[in-house]
C-alpha cells in the first residue's frame, strides 16, 4: 500500500511519516524545491518535488498512491500577506483534493485544528459539535484552515473517502520552526518568560497525535471530525511542569490581559511598517483571552486514540530542543 504525505517536512507531518514507517508503509512525500529536509533525514521515504498549487505534478504525484495524508499547512500566528496563506492552506488543500478524486484515492486524511472549532471561551471545552463561524475565527490562520475545512467537506459530499482531524496543540520533538507552542517552550528554556498570560491549552503527544491519523484512516467514519487533543492545562500549569522538568523557575507574575493586547495592536503596526514578525502576535494573544479547552473523547471511544501523561511528551520536546541548539 503506497501513502502520499503532504506537509512531510513538517512538525506533525514528520511524525506521520515515522508512524507509516514503523508500520511497514511503502511512504512518497512531497516536498517543495526549498524545503528544509531535515526532519526527513535517514528516512526510507520517496521523495516526489512539487507544490500544493501545481495541479498537474500533484495528479502524477498521487497516481498508483492508495492512500493520502494531507497535513500541509502554512502555520503562522502573523504574516504580512494573508492572500499567500490562503492560497497554501485553502487553494492547496482544494487542489491536493482534486488530484485524489482524479486518482480514486481509497482514503484521505485530512489535518485540520481544533482552530476551526467552537469553543465556549469559559473553560467549558469545545467539541466537534460546538457551533462556530467564520466570523469566530481569529486572524487569516484561523480563518484560511476554516475554510479549507469546508472545502475538504465539498470533497466529501462529491465521493472523496475523506475523514477530517483536529490536532489540538501537540508537542514534542521535530518542531523545526518551531511552531508558536515549542517558541513557547524555547523562551522558557532561554529565561525568556518573566510573566504569563491567563490562559489554557489542550496539549498532545505528537507521535500520539500523528498516530491519531493513522487510527482515523483505519477506523473513522467518513466526512466525520475527530479532535485529536489530551490534556486541558492552564499556561501556568504548563510552565510549572516545565520547570519541574528543567529546574527553571516558572514565571510568577500574571499579566493582565488589557495592557498585553494594546501592546500586541503597536506591535503589529509597526510589523506591516518593518515587515518583520512581531514580538507579540496580535493573533495570538486574540486567541489567549479564551481557554482554548477541548474534548478529545469522540477520537478516543471510536478510534482509540491513545492519550498518555503530556509530561512526557514535553521532555521529550526539552530534550530535542537542547539536543538541536535551540536553547
Amino acid at each position: 500500500m503506497k501513502t502520499f504525505v503532504t506537509g512531510a517536512t513538517g512538525f506533525i507531518g514528520a511524525s506521520i511519516v515515522r508512524e507509516l514507517l514503523r508500520d511497514g508503509r511503502d511512504v512518497r512525500v512531497l516536498v517543495r524545491s526549498a524545503s528544509n529536509l531535515a526532519n526527513l533525514k535517514g528516512l526510507d521515504v520517496e521523495i516526489w518535488k512539487g507544490d500544493l498549487l501545481d495541479a498537474a505534478g500533484l495528479r502524477a504525484g498521487l497516481k498508483g498512491c492508495d492512500v493520502l495524508f494531507h497535513a500541509a499547512a502554512d502555520y503562522r500566528l502573523w504574516t504580512r500577506n494573508p492572500d499567500e496563506m490562503y492560497r497554501t492552506n485553502v487553494g492547496g488543500t482544494a487542489a491536493v483534493l482534486e488530484a485524489a478524486l482524479e486518482n480514486n484515492i481509497s482514503r484521505v486524511v485530512y489535518t485540520s485544528s481544533v482552530g476551526t472549532l467552537g469553543n465556549p471561551g469559559n473553560g467549558i471545552p469545545g467539541s466537534e459539535d460546538t457551533q462556530v463561524s467564520l466570523d469566530d475565527m481569529v486572524g487569516p490562520y484561523k480563518k484560511s484552515k476554516f475554510l479549507a475545512e469546508r472545502e475538504a467537506e465539498k470533497f466529501v459530499s462529491r465521493g472523496l473517502p475523506l475523514v477530517i482531524v483536529n490536532p489540538s496543540t501537540p508537542v514534542g520533538p521535530w518542531d523545526v520552526k518551531p511552531t508558536p507552542t515549542g517558541k513557547i517552550i524555547v523562551d522558557f528554556l532561554k529565561r525568556r518568560m518573566p510573566a504569563y498570560l491567563d490562559t489554557g491549552l489542550n496539549l498532545i503527544d505528537v507521535q500520539e497525535c500523528a498516530r491519531g491519523h493513522i487510527l482515523a484512516e483505519q477506523k473513522g467514519q467518513v466526512g466525520r471530525k475527530y479532535i485529536l487533543g489530551n490534556a486541558n492545562l492552564s499556561l501556568r500549569d504548563i510552565f510549572r511542569t516545565l520547570q519541574e522538568i528543567t529546574g527553571i523557575p516558572a514565571p510568577k507574575v500574571r499579566l493582565p490581559y488589557t495592557p498585553v493586547l494594546v501592546a500586541a495592536w503597536l506591535n503589529e503596526g509597526l510589523s506591516r511598517i518593518s515587515g518583520r514578525e512581531p514580538l507579540i502576535p496580535l493573533a495570538g494573544v486574540k486567541m489567549a483571552a479564551h481557554h482554548m479547552y477541548f474534548d478529545s473523547g469522540r477520537a478516543f471511544r471510536e478510534l482509540g486514540l491513545q492519550q498518555t501523561p503530556v509530561k512526557g511528551a514535553l521532555e521529550r520536546a526539552v530534550e530535542w530542543f537542547r539536543a538541536n541548539g535551540y536553547a
